[in-house]
């Protein structure tokens, strides 16, 4: 009885080769996914922190404008932050007052809408593989169990030397299902955690910059008035 990876490569029957090779893709596929998603985000992530420290002398002086005018530089091309700004910044620019400041709220709200749809791209990929392939690994083993029936029938009888092919190309399947389950769910839960602290920063950007525009539109508050008369008077 010839146990060795060989043997047991050479005895695997075509319907478990086509499982496999299902399994080959979907890795595959997952691989891809991850190491763009992976050079996407982290790049998305850089632009943004230079891109908010970019933002931060324009602001402080008011000058919506020279912010406007660096959110749309090429270097800041896959900033997610500029993605958000962009349409906020020419929203305001165009009319910087307090009907302004809807314009602006709604500019932020769809591009934080279109953003995180473009921040989850191919995770439903690695969620796919994650939740499927034991599934299409199983697939496999009954494949298996059944080449191990066949070789019972073909050995006309129950020994071992009849049904351990079939039961190696079994655990074999079984094995890469897991493994690949194991590893795309390790792989979504990974990205998942970035684009959601991604979106926390892009909602506390949001807010941060509607508390700038409200700042811009209101007088200044001077020691000694109420609130209701720093509204209502200039």
């Amino acid at each position: 009885m010839d146990l060795s990876l060989s043997h047991i490569i050479s005895s695997i029957s075509a319907p478990v080769w086509v499982v496999i090779i299902v399994m080959v893709i979907m890795v595959l596929w997952s691989i891809y996914v991850s190491v763009e998603r992976l050079m996407t985000l982290s790049k998305a992530t850089n632009q943004s922190r230079a891109l908010a420290e970019a933002l931060a002398k324009p602001l402080s002086s008011g000058d919506a404008a020279g912010a406007l005018a660096i959110t749309k530089k090429a270097e800041f091309s896959e900033s997610y932050l500029g993605h958000l700004m962009g349409p906020a910044l020419q929203e305001w620019t165009a009319r910087p007052d307090k009907h302004g400041i809807d314009s602006v709220t709604r500019a932020m709200e769809r591009a934080s809408i279109v953003e995180g749809q473009a921040l989850r791209k191919g995770l439903a990929v690695l969620a796919t593989t994650g939740s499927t392939t034991p599934f299409v690994g199983l697939v496999g083993t009954i494949f298996g169990i059944i080449n191990s029936f066949q070789g019972m029938a073909d050995s006309g009888g129950g020994g071992i030397a009849g049904v351990s092919a079939g039961i190696a190309e079994a655990l074999i399947t079984t094995a890469i299902g897991i493994t690949i389950a194991i590893i795309g769910v390790w792989m979504y839960n990974l990205f998942n955690g970035m684009v959601e602290k991604i979106s926390n920063d892009m909602t506390v950007s949001a807010q941060e910059f509607i508390d700038w525009a409200e700042k811009q539109v209101l007088p200044p508050y001077k020691a000694g008035e109420s609130t209701a008369d720093a509204t209502t008077n200039p």
